[in-house]
């Protein structure tokens, strides 16, 4: 795929090609039927000013209609002013319903006497404050949590549990970072969200790539050799990839495993939620 924008030209590499026509189409009626299938005909997610969450807003509008979607724009105090812009930028383009919560003053409450609190634990609960937020809404609006963890953060353990990983379905989760550029500019997302520094923006200056420790395109083209291909780390190697990236990658998908799974159920009767009882949720129906 090859995408043009008035930044620079966006060359995907050819392992990581996909269509993105077909791709919009298949993931804008997984929404529509998995919310339906729900129960609802709404979504509710958090908007944040990045490329995945405007691709994920613009996916749930083809799906559902911009009046059917909600974009939550939940800053903290600390939040770059650029990312709220794009974020307002995003819903005057798409035309959905918007609701702005500051959450500075329950993240500083709960802060107030622990002022030592390193910077990775505030970023969690900011994390999981939005989260809090997002199910409330969805209460109140009779809508789904739509999410916007893409699959280099799931695979990766880029992401924060019960935060920003929660949601009741993940239009994105099996496309890699690289890819949802490539979607969000098929999509109609400006360029400058499209290739803005990725960020979750918990802390000033934090970026994805930097706290990964490589570009996105090649930990993108990594893991895609490692998961999808089932490649060795030898075989990594010898293709190019740096042996001390290949072992902090694996060791990094390894030690996040538990983010990707329900919470493990101890085992005790004949039937166990997660291990033998594994029917669908419209299971009797």
């Amino acid at each position: 795929m090859r995408a043009r924008n008035e930044h620079r030209a966006f060359d995907i590499p050819a392992d990581l090609d996909f269509d993105a026509s077909t791709a919009a189409a298949l993931l804008a009626d997984f929404i529509r039927r998995e919310i339906r299938k729900a129960g609802f005909s709404r979504a509710v997610l958090g908007l944040s000013g990045g490329v995945d969450s405007a691709a994920t807003a613009a996916l749930a509008v083809r799906a559902l209609g911009a009046g059917n979607v909600v974009c939550c724009l939940l800053p903290y105090r600390t939040s770059s002013p650029d990312s709220l812009s794009d974020a307002r930028l995003m819903v005057r383009i798409l035309g959905t319903r918007s609701v702005r919560l500051a959450i500075t003053p329950m993240i500083d409450a709960y802060f107030e006497r622990q002022r030592r609190a390193s910077a990775l634990r505030r970023g969690n609960k900011m994390a999981r404050e939005r989260m809090a937020v997002l199910y409330d809404l969805s209460a109140r609006e009779r809508a789904l949590v739509v999410g916007t963890s893409n699959k280099s953060e799931l695979l990766l353990g880029y992401g924060t549990i019960f935060g920003d990983l929660a949601c009741g379905i993940n239009p994105l989760g099996d496309l890699y970072k690289t890819q949802v550029r490539g979607l969000a500019l098929h999509l109609g997302v400006p360029g400058h969200i499209v290739f803005k520094t990725a960020t979750a923006d918990l802390w000033p200056g934090q970026s994805d790539e930097q706290d990964i420790g490589a570009p996105y395109v090649e930990v993108d083209r990594l893991l895609h050799l490692l998961v999808d291909r089932r490649a060795s780390h030898q075989e990594a190697i010898a293709l190019g990839f740096a042996r001390p990236m290949v072992r902090r990658i694996t060791r990094r998908i390894s030690a996040s495993q538990f983010k990707r799974r329900t919470p493990l159920i101890a085992k005790v009767s004949p039937r166990t939620v997660g291990i033998d009882f594994l029917y669908p949720r419209d299971w009797g129906r």
